[in-house]
């Protein structure tokens, strides 16, 4: 009876891992969707960030939602993926000319914007920019 026990733990072990593993993901790489704007913190903008928001909610909000905060169909843009070391200025000019392939999320590819101008990402940029540093990512 004795030499179950330590098969049993195993067997418990096994099923937990399992579990865990197949668990869904619950960390903020993951935390997206059309509330994920409520919890977006908007700071006083400068001029440009303000016609940057102007640009962002005529061109990117109907995909990355209300405040750059995600939606149903694109992810959040104020999210430490894409804070500027890790995704530059010139990743989101990139991003409007040509496009995305997916990588970081499950949306699926990003579509080119050939409507946007450069001088326009760049307002959209400072929007999205000054939307980081007000919630913490720099």
């Amino acid at each position: 009876m004795k030499r179950y026990i330590p098969i049993t733990v195993v067997v418990l072990i096994a099923i937990a891992a399992g579990w865990i593993w197949m668990a869904p993901p619950n960390d903020s790489h993951h935390d997206m969707g059309a509330n994920s704007s409520l919890h977006i913190k908007v700071p006083a903008l400068s001029e440009v960030a303000k016609q940057g928001e102007e640009l962002f909610k005529a061109n990117c909000a109907v995909c990355h939602g209300k405040n750059a905060g995600g939606a149903q169909n694109g992810p959040p843009l104020v999210h430490i993926i894409y804070e500027p070391n890790h995704h530059s200025d010139l990743s989101f000019q990139r991003a409007v000319k040509r496009g995305v392939r997916a990588h970081h999320w499950p949306f699926g590819n990003m579509p080119p914007v050939p409507s946007v101008t450069e001088t326009e990402v760049e307002r959209i940029v400072a929007y999205v920019r000054e939307l980081q540093r007000a919630n913490g990512i720099r």
